[in-house]
């Protein structure tokens, strides 16, 4: 960034940090506090306003600091902690994206065996996995990175510890080989959550444009809307800061985009769900107002 630009970019990056950190803590106090939200798909929700607070815990403090600071430093174990940390909580929202289109799709084409299929033990299971998957891969990533030998120019162009730019500070014959494992690991769990949730909304979209009433469809529809959206803008996103070709002169756009994809991505995600899901800004209005005025409830 320009020298004189920091404290602009460094006010704007702390008040969408805030934002999110202060949305997602939002949703998961009304879920908790609302009786009526007590259901799988919201469960789901908390889980993942719990790994988006995460994974903004990992990366923007540091970036933050970074902006204002004149000597940009991190020592060895702070950058596998973050690069660790990040892959962590990012996969695992990547997993809990993918429950969530699993759950639509069980409460639109089999309601009658929801409650058996997403039992409290059943998400649970889900949740656990999903968690369980996002910490292999950090650990899978990190372990794969930091254990190439590091020579030559210790400075990294980007704004954390990522796997590209770590990759151009290591030498010797295993660099390509890990380059290529780990982008394949990435991009195939990447890619199968994708492809699940397409598969999951394939099967929703045949199942609602079956119900015979207008009201029908949009009820059903709606249900959806919200995780869609976040689906949207998670892989739109994504895919434009990491499936791009590369050019010579990219580094310092892939860096503002890289930072504009971490930042921007959890702090329109509770927005999304307050504004899109109907019973959820019902609710959270109704929390809001009873907190504002006790005596009336």
């Amino acid at each position: 960034f320009p020298r004189h630009l920091l404290p602009v970019f460094f006010l704007l990056y702390l008040l969408m940090y805030l934002f999110t950190l202060l949305g997602n803590l939002l949703i998961m106090a009304t879920v908790w506090s609302e009786r009526s939200l007590h259901t799988p798909m919201y469960l789901f929700l908390c889980t993942l306003s719990t790994s988006e607070i995460l994974y903004t815990l990992a990366i923007t403090p540091r970036l933050l600091a970074d902006l204002l600071s004149t000597r940009h430093t991190i020592t060895w174990t702070a950058c596998a902690s973050q690069m660790f940390f990040s892959f962590t909580f990012g996969f695992t929202h990547s997993f809990l994206l993918t429950v969530m289109g699993y759950d639509r799709y069980v409460a639109i084409c089999h309601p009658l065996r929801y409650n058996m299929l997403m039992s409290p033990r059943g998400c649970a299971c889900l949740v656990a996995w999903s968690w369980v998957g996002g910490s292999v891969m950090g650990l899978v990533v990190t372990t794969a990175v930091f254990h190439l030998t590091f020579c030559g120019p210790n400075e990294i162009h980007h704004f954390l510890c990522h796997v590209p730019p770590l990759l151009k500070l290591a030498c010797g014959t295993d660099v390509p080989v890990v380059a290529k494992g780990v982008g394949l690991v990435c991009i195939m769990a990447l890619l199968g959550c994708c492809l699940l949730i397409l598969l999951s909304y394939a099967f929703i979209v045949a199942a609602i444009l079956r119900i015979p009433s207008a009201e029908g469809r949009h009820k059903a529809f709606s249900t959806c809307a919200s995780h869609l959206t976040v689906v949207v803008v998670h892989y739109g996103f994504a895919s434009v800061v990491y499936l791009k070709p590369k050019g010579p002169q990219s580094l310092e756009r892939d860096t503002l985009m890289g930072i504009t994809y971490t930042v921007l991505t959890p702090f329109l995600s509770p927005i999304i769900f307050s504004l899109r899901n109907k019973e959820l800004k019902t609710a959270m209005t109704k929390t809001f107002l009873r907190k504002l005025h006790p005596q009336s409830s």
